[in-house]
């Protein structure tokens, strides 16, 4: 036999098994998959069924909650006795409190209402 023979069949008998490692690899996936979907349909199945029409949540009979509405205004910000700045446990608890007042503020005439947006704003 010559040389070329040689390497011919031993190029062929790598590419034979990385054929055969090919398809190896291709079934163990698509078995891997079949796996993965029945394991997916049996934990579907053993789940409960969506709730009827009959045991959704029910509007109030009086109707929908109505939104309440209150002025606000903030808490004022401690000052420490030292001058040095206070940690977050030292301040309240709360953002704010309810205004005594409580009528909503208005905007003034002729002004805007927003940070650039109606013009001039002045008369």
């Amino acid at each position: 036999m010559d040389t070329f023979a040689t390497a011919y069949l031993a190029a062929s008998g790598r590419s034979a098994l990385a054929t055969v490692a090919f398809i190896a690899v291709g079934l163990a996936l698509v078995g891997g998959l079949i796996y993965a979907f029945r394991l997916g349909f049996k934990v579907r199945k053993n789940e409960p069924a969506p709730p009827a029409p009959s045991e959704q949540p029910q509007r109030p009979v009086d109707g929908p909650v109505q939104e309440s509405s209150r002025v606000r205004e903030p808490n004022e910000m401690p000052r420490s006795e030292d001058g040095s700045r206070l940690t977050p446990h030292e301040l309240n608890p709360t953002g704010g409190r309810d205004s005594a007042e409580q009528t909503p503020p208005r905007w003034t005439d002729g002004s805007s209402g927003g940070f650039g947006s109606g013009g001039p704003g002045a008369r």
